[in-house]
């Protein structure tokens, strides 16, 4: 025979076991499943954080391999300064690309992965900075090592909160066709390299209207196989220092993913200075 127990509430209601067993059961599972939730957001937290450090991490990795490179070319030209000619140079410039549109959106809308929605898009555009060295081998053929970057973010999806900072980095041959010590120098360039760009989240909180914060994180990068040719005049002013106008074409494979075109002029205006100049 089996029992069945019974509980008498405040209220003189009978209660019997199995009845009060099932209930807290349910509360259990209830619970159980509220516990899973919280573990899979807090997964996905920690794995969030995971990300943007990886990001973060990469995006210090690439600038810092970048500027040793550079370096090391300067540095290699101007111990050899007295056979050959060395030209570090930096200056300011502007890349230009148009909106991108991605498939299925409306043109010059680009569809936010998180939301899910098609947005508006932004182009390129804004101050770059660029940064380089021409190591001439010979009297009229050389290396050159260049980087040029966006300084600012520019706003990229504002509905999403989300800012880009374009960049691109090439390695070149450098053919100088005038050689000595003329006034006025061409340079031609062509080679290979890498463009990225760098999707910051933005936001902002406050605790008091007059006192707010500011949050900037990297939260996912594009990193694309680019071919690089340039056009530029060394024009000097002094014996040995020069200013360097210069034309640069970027052909930067499946950049159409983010912006309108997998080619991006750029125009520079750069100083520099000549070291072992013959």
């Amino acid at each position: 025979m089996r029992r069945i127990g019974i509980h008498l509430t405040p209220a003189g209601e009978i209660i019997s076991s199995e009845v009060r067993e099932k209930a807290v059961g349910a509360v259990d599972q209830s619970a159980e499943r509220q516990s899973r939730a919280d573990m899979r957001n807090r997964d996905s937290m920690f794995w969030l954080a995971k990300t943007f450090q990886k990001r973060r991490l990469s995006l210090s990795k690439f600038t810092i391999r970048m500027i040793p490179l550079l370096a090391l070319l300067l540095l290699a030209g101007v111990k050899q300064a007295s056979a050959q000619g060395v030209s570090p140079y930096f200056g300011l410039g502007s890349a230009i690309n148009s909106e991108g549109t991605s498939p299925g959106c409306p043109a010059q809308q680009i569809l936010d992965g998180v939301t899910g929605n098609c947005e508006p898009s932004n182009s390129m555009g804004g101050v770059f900075g660029v940064f380089g060295a021409d190591f001439m081998i010979k009297p009229h053929f050389g290396i050159n090592g260049e980087y040029s970057f966006r300084f600012a973010q520019a706003s990229y999806l504002p509905i999403g909160g989300l800012n880009a900072r374009p960049g691109f980095y090439d390695f070149n041959a450098v053919y100088e066709p005038i050689s000595g010590d003329k006034r006025i120098v061409p340079v031609l360039e062509g080679g290979i390299g890498g463009a990225r760009v760098s999707l910051y989240f933005n936001q902002q909180s406050c605790a008091t209207p007059s006192v707010c914060s500011n949050f900037s994180q990297v939260v996912a990068t594009a990193n694309h196989f680019q071919v690089h040719g340039a056009f530029g005049v060394k024009f000097y002013v002094k014996s040995d220092m020069f200013i360097k106008p210069q034309v640069d074409i970027h052909w930067a494979d499946n950049l159409n993913q983010q912006y309108g075109r997998n080619i991006v002029p750029e125009f520079t205006m750069s100083i520099g200075y000549t070291f072992g100049r013959q």
